[in-house]
């Protein structure tokens, strides 16, 4: 038997508990993995809110969607992305169903390789902040020429949005709350406050224009303020103002309604964020690390919103 979180009912961090499961043995393409470490994101609170819907079938409820661990078992024709897997291998599962757990078997097809130069705790946030933050830049064509303003940039999304098109040669001015601006300064990027006049104040730091923009936080200014400083909207994406978005005509990305999921752009984006973050050109920053049973603190942190950097969960 082995432990993982589950939601017994639809509300806050309250319905989540810790339960004795199964782990089978991997079958063909599949893999076993001993969790070290795993992502904790705000969908996943979603997931058991009742954002969703509240079919009771879908209870209990298995959570987490990407987790970094130890394989202890492979079932036959064991190949992910970078090529066989065996077992001792140290990994990256994304997308991991139910990662919340000690042990998990996952598709080989969703196992890529550790970095060695991550933590157990970096490695198990790295890749749904990640693969969202390449899907969007790629959304809206990032150059190095180009001048992009990022909404929620010291967000989850927003530090790899940041790193990422930093490293992309691009001028990035991201929004945040004044306490956060030194985070993202250090990451190369130039911080602007949120709030009555942020039109204005993007004008002042760019004066030769905005050219894409990335919504990471859902607001009607994010949207407003990109609408009015970028001329082509083919050029603006969200992942979280879906409704404001649509009725403004630029790109949604993601799980909403009328979204692009991106499945492509991302399971192809795994690879790269290893490979930067490997090569230290890429950082993953850690908010907190809760153990397991411990996951309604977890959960009550990032509902917040105002933390800065990934949570982990460590079985």
């Amino acid at each position: 038997m082995s432990e993982a979180v589950v939601a017994r009912a639809y509300g806050g961090p309250e319905v989540l508990s810790v339960i004795d499961v199964a782990v089978a043995e991997p079958g063909p393409g599949q893999v076993r993995i001993e969790v070290r470490a795993a992502g904790v994101n705000p969908f996943d609170h979603k997931m058991y809110s009742g954002a969703f819907g509240t079919d009771p079938a879908n209870l209990p409820m298995r959570l987490g969607a990407e987790a970094a661990g130890v394989v202890t078992a492979v079932g036959a024709d064991a190949t992910g992305p970078a090529g066989p897997i065996r077992i001792g291998d140290e990994v990256i599962a994304y997308r991991a169903s139910g990662a919340y757990a000690a042990e998990l078997i996952v598709p080989a097809s969703s196992v890529v390789p550790k970095p060695a130069a991550l933590s157990w705790e970096q490695a198990g946030g790295l890749m749904v902040t990640g693969v969202t933050a390449v899907h969007v830049l790629e959304a809206i064509g990032l150059s190095e020429d180009d001048s992009v303003l990022i909404h929620g940039a010291a967000g989850g999304v927003g530090l790899m949005a940041v790193q990422l098109a930093v490293a992309r040669g691009a001028t990035v001015l991201g929004t945040a709350s004044p306490a956060k601006h030194d985070v993202l300064r250090d990451l190369g990027a130039i911080p602007i406050a949120y709030g009555p006049g942020l039109a204005d104040r993007v004008r002042a730091a760019a004066p030769q224009g905005v050219h894409a923009a990335a919504d990471l936080v859902g607001t009607d200014e994010a949207v407003d303020v990109s609408v009015e400083l970028v001329a082509d909207r083919s050029r603006i994406a969200s992942v979280a103002g879906f409704e404001r978005g649509a009725r403004a005509g630029i790109k949604l990305l993601g799980g909403g309604p009328g979204a692009d999921p991106g499945t492509e752009v991302r399971a192809a984006a795994r690879l790269q964020l290893t490979e930067a973050a490997g090569a230290g050109r890429l950082r993953v920053l850690l908010a907190a690390s809760h153990p397991l049973r411990e996951v309604a603190a977890a959960h009550r942190q990032i509902m917040t919103g105002h933390t800065t950097g990934k949570i982990v969960l460590v079985p």
